[in-house]
């Protein structure tokens, strides 16, 4: 498909991947911990944990022990399989899944302590935890035990799961792009979270009414995508994309719900001020990093205006965009970070403003 034609751009309320948001000061993100043996984030990512749970299976095999897991796929078995047989399994098979915890947490601190020897991350107050592995007793167990290893070290930082579901959070953080003027007269906002597995595109109601600080932000509806196991060329999956976001217009429509003329996304990687992707985006399908290629100009292509305005969208670093959803419990801290575990393993500090 060929690149569609560009629409006058809109006005915009500031540039993507801004620093200054409504709320918060963005000091960094995305920032990449370089070891001679690669990238630290890579020891404490999803995939490091199927990892390490595979080569507990195999010291296991190699000793001649029977595999309390049997034939499975260690990257087959769900995190939520995982959770019952840690607290109903049998000694050793809970044993197992133990270790493998604490294998990971080990690593999970060495990332934090690397992370907060960062220029722009000392002085941090406190870590939201977010991502799948936030999602499953397992790994909550894990940013336990990192937290108290931490601890043990006098690392003076806290720790905490972020609040909101880690598959909403992504989505509701984009309520913080946009100033909250934005969204009177209006009942929602669309929001798209993009990630290395899935695409979700949502609906997000800011219930400004209930609380002015967006504290009673949720999702009203959310449509997801893993284009992971299609393997889908980069062109298929913005179509793929845009016509979720269109289903979820008409959503709305019939229940009679305004949204407002403002889509907030989420994207992995370096976001550029005028929409393009400079690095990071290698686990996405396809080349979005491409100089030709700009997610925003092709959203509001697809949906150039919401309830008879111009569309601006603005579109951040996804894990960003998740930490954004915590503002409203970040009021008794001044510099605070986020780390999303996933695919990869995203990362952002922020200083609040004030208010």
């Amino acid at each position: 498909m060929s690149e569609a034609p560009a629409r006058p751009t809109p006005p915009r309320f500031q540039d993507h991947g801004a620093a200054a948001l409504p709320a918060v000061t963005l000091d960094t993100y995305n920032a990449e911990l370089r070891t001679p043996d690669g990238f630290l984030g890579d020891r404490a990512s999803s995939r490091a944990f199927r990892a390490i749970l595979e080569d507990w299976r195999k010291t296991l095999r190699a000793a001649g022990q029977a595999d309390p897991l049997g034939e499975a796929k260690s990257a087959d078995i769900p995190r939520k399989r995982l959770d019952e047989l840690l607290a109903d399994g049998a000694p050793e098979v809970a044993g197992l899944v133990h270790s493998v915890v604490e294998e990971f947490a080990q690593n999970l601190a060495a990332v934090l302590r690397a992370l907060l020897q960062e220029k722009d991350w000392q002085g941090t107050e406190r870590i939201v935890i977010g991502g799948g592995m936030r999602g499953n007793r397992v790994g909550e167990l894990a940013i336990g035990r990192a937290a108290m290893l931490l601890r043990a070290e006098k690392v003076e930082v806290d720790l905490v799961p972020i609040r909101h579901d880690p598959d909403e959070a992504g989505m509701i953080g984009v309520v913080h792009l946009a100033p909250p003027w934005i969204f009177k007269g209006h009942d929602a906002v669309l929001a798209v979270d993009i990630g290395g597995s899935n695409i979700r595109a949502g609906l997000v109601r800011p219930h400004l009414k209930k609380a002015p600080d967006l504290s009673e932000a949720c999702m009203w509806e959310c449509e997801i995508w893993q284009h992971r196991a299609d393997r889908p060329a980069r062109e298929a999956a913005i179509d793929r994309l845009c016509a979720m976001m269109l289903d979820l217009v008409r959503k709305a429509e019939k229940r009679d719900l305004h949204l407002a003329p403002f889509i907030g996304v989420g994207c992995p990687g370096q976001i550029e001020p005028d929409g393009s992707i400079a690095a990071g985006a290698q686990n996405l399908p396809g080349n979005w990093e491409s100089s030709r290629f700009n997610l925003p100009q092709r959203l509001r292509n697809a949906l150039p205006e919401i309830d008879g305005h111009e569309t601006v969208v603005v579109m951040h670093n996804d894990a960003v965009v998740q930490g954004l959803s915590q503002i409203p419990w970040m009021g008794d801290v001044t510099r605070w970070g986020v780390l999303t575990i996933g695919t990869g393993l995203g990362n952002a500090r922020f200083t609040n403003r004030p208010r």
